[in-house]
């Protein structure tokens, strides 16, 4: 249940800021003194992060790519490595609050 709930996490994410230009992007997230797009750039190192844990390996940089655009790109690469790596449901759960979270921030 919780790869179910990880995917319509990341799905609805995606629906939301999938379409944006690079002034909302750097625009400043809700009730917050940093942009869209490095809240955005922080969940995707935190999916990367628990994706390297799961498949026990060092936990690496995820690169700011050239545009802010890829974000929403970069955010599904990275959940589907967390998905085949098969972690615990926990972790599942904790990354689809996670992406939910910061969701509902920008």
């Amino acid at each position: 249940m919780s790869a179910v709930e990880l995917e319509r996490a990341v799905e609805l994410l995606v629906r939301q800021a999938g379409h944006w230009q690079q002034p909302r992007w750097s625009a400043a997230a809700e009730g917050g003194n940093v942009s869209r797009a490095d809240l955005m750039h922080k969940l995707v190192q935190e999916i990367a992060n628990l994706a390297a844990d799961a498949e026990g390996t060092p936990r690496r940089d995820v690169p700011r790519l050239g545009s802010d655009l890829v974000l929403p790109d970069q955010l599904r690469v990275v959940a589907a490595d967390l998905l085949a790596a098969g972690p615990p449901d926990a972790v599942l759960a904790r990354a689809a609050e996670t992406v939910t979270a910061t969701r509902s921030t920008l």
